[in-house]
């Protein structure tokens, strides 16, 4: 099980809501991490306007070197539950790769983003990620057990 964190949670989200709104703000483009994220891959990469390919190879090291300075800070790893069953980590990878696409889209840039831009498509999306997220934990805690 999983605790609930406020303090933690509430400054984890306003670190989220700036950086969202820095990217905004500097470079007039949404934080979405898939989409910044498949941008860095060949072949779009290479379409990249000079200049584009800097702030999204930035942004990706930020995401990663985020827990690495918590660490440094708080003087104990991120903790997080990962599961042991590599095919249901890759199928829920594909699964989550394939919503983002057919989505336009994932959380970070319908979540955060889409919805402070009141997007419709955004509220929507983000509903049905919720939704989802909901039967998938009601699934495996309390019908599989897991």
């Amino acid at each position: 099980m999983t605790e609930f964190t406020p303090i933690a949670s509430l400054f984890g989200g306003a670190l989220i809501g700036l950086a969202a709104v820095l990217l905004m703000a500097i470079h007039g483009r949404i934080a979405g991490i898939s989409g910044i994220s498949v941008s860095v891959l060949p072949p779009w990469a290479g379409q990249m306007a000079r200049g584009e390919i800097g702030w999204r190879l930035a942004f990706i090291a930020g995401v990663i070197a985020a827990p690495l300075a918590y660490h440094l800070v708080a003087g104990q790893a991120v903790q997080q539950t990962v599961s042991t069953n590599v095919s249901l980590m890759v199928i829920a990878g594909l699964i989550t790769g394939f919503g983002s696409v057919y989505g336009n889209g994932c959380t970070s840039g319908h979540g955060v983003c889409g919805m402070s831009r009141l997007s419709m498509r955004s509220f929507v999306a983000t509903g049905v990620f919720m939704a989802t997220a909901f039967v998938t934990v009601l699934i495996t805690r309390h019908v599989l057990g897991a």
